[in-house]
């Protein structure tokens, strides 16, 4: 009677990684730290370089933009979530994340290999027909060239991880690889795996065919030309324009042979796990490297963007500067505005005296006015024919006027 198994679907898995040991794990997570912001960091710099220089504005380095923007996604795909496993001790994956993953290597991928097959092309133009590459490779077929790289990655993930999406997994959760790769998941599979592997396989070598038959076509009718060429500094040259790019499709294709050829996705994965490590890692790292140690355009625009970076800083430091002194310029002229208000505050009471002189001045004077504005007309009779009342109003005349002549401001010593 046969065995039952427990058909339970299970939502997460255990990615076992590359080694148990601490210290390699250690060595590891640094060795894989320092590739991915290498790797991160080149690649930025050849797709920022590439809009903002006028040399770099042929159908080349349209497609190594896109080549360097595939790089970035293919290894961000991979390492972070592997650095965070290494780092946390947390090896679980959940269902979603795993396909996800495994969406998006065989997507990126698949898409290089047709865009390695698109700048073999592009080489060919340039060399075998330079009279007419600006006509050919001009920036609408650039931009369809690029669009079916894409599509045709797309056609090659979708058959297979669609019959994917239906395998149960029951036996076990336990993927021994880093990654949500195709060959280990298929492995701990409780369905039946033939015809999905099948599947892969077939695509796998669809796609390497394909693309290998562009590319050795290409770089034969590249060689049958730069060989006619008279000038020994001609071919070198030529050679010299071809050889990065046929450095990247050797460690490409080389990697590809031991991760996906195989005869049953069964096999062991050891070799595949190292394999994918130097793919996922050391080549998006190498290939920034490649492209712009043996590319003089490439070096010159490189060269230029930092002096005009240079440049704008010491600009930038200068710009500071003059605000710092205008600055300082109008702090100044504030305070002396205050400090001359201020003193202009402090002389003007000594021109009409202190406070006391004028409050005793006008006590003086309201009294004096009282005093004559309560005198009595009655008491005062034929001042003309006295002479002694004259001599006594007289005095009285003299105050009057002094009176008057402390009401007015002007008068006042």
């Amino acid at each position: 009677q046969p065995m039952m198994r427990n058909h339970t679907r299970l939502m997460t898995f255990i990615l076992l990684g590359l080694t148990d040991d601490p210290q390699l794990q250690a060595l590891l997570f640094i060795f894989l730290l320092v590739t991915y912001m290498l790797s991160v960091t080149g690649n930025l710099t050849i797709i920022s370089l590439t809009p903002v220089n006028s040399q770099l504005t042929s159908a080349m380095y349209f497609f190594l933009q896109n080549f360097s923007f595939l790089e970035i996604s293919f290894t961000t795909v991979c390492i972070p979530r592997f650095l965070y496993s290494m780092s946390t001790g947390d090896k679980t994956i959940t269902y979603n994340a795993c396909a996800s993953q495994l969406f998006f290597v065989i997507f990126f991928g698949s898409t290089e290999f047709f865009l390695l097959a698109v700048m073999s092309y592009d080489h060919y133009v340039a060399i075998c027909k330079p009279l007419h590459y600006v006509t050919i490779m001009n920036s609408r077929v650039c931009r369809r060239f690029v669009l079916s790289c894409w599509a045709g990655g797309l056609f090659i993930i979708i058959p297979p991880l669609s019959l994917g999406l239906n395998l149960e997994f029951c036996d076990s959760n336990v993927i021994d690889h880093f990654l949500c790769d195709a060959s280990p998941t298929l492995k701990i599979s409780c369905s039946d795996t033939w015809f999905i592997d099948q599947m892969v396989i077939a695509c796998a070598v669809m796609t390497f065919i394909m693309t290998l038959v562009c590319v050795v076509l290409s770089y034969v009718y590249i060689i049958k030309t730069i060989l006619r060429f008279p000038s020994a500094q001609q071919r070198e040259k030529a050679f010299s324009t071809c050889s990065s790019h046929m450095l990247v499709v050797s460690i490409t294709y080389g990697s590809c042979i031991f991760i996906y050829i195989k005869p049953s996705a069964k096999e062991e994965v050891d070799i595949n796990k190292g394999v994918s490590v130097l793919t996922t890692s050391v080549a998006p790292m190498l290939n920034p490297f490649i492209y712009t140690l043996r590319n003089k355009q490439v070096k010159q625009a490189f060269s230029y963007s930092v002096k005009r970076m240079a440049f704008f800083q010491r600009s930038r430091k200068i710009l500071k500067l003059w605000i710092q002194i205008i600055m300082t310029a109008w702090y100044g002229l504030f305070f002396f505005f205050f400090f001359c208000l201020f003193a202009f505050s402090r002389v003007t009471p000594a021109a009409y005296g202190n406070s006391q002189a004028r409050g005793r001045i006008g006590a003086v004077a309201t009294g004096l006015c009282q005093s004559i504005a309560t005198w009595d007309p009655s008491r005062v009779c034929n001042l003309h024919h006295c002479s002694q009342q004259c001599r006594i109003l007289n005095p009285l005349s003299k105050a009057r006027d002094r009176t008057c002549n402390l009401m007015v401001p002007s008068q006042i010593c």
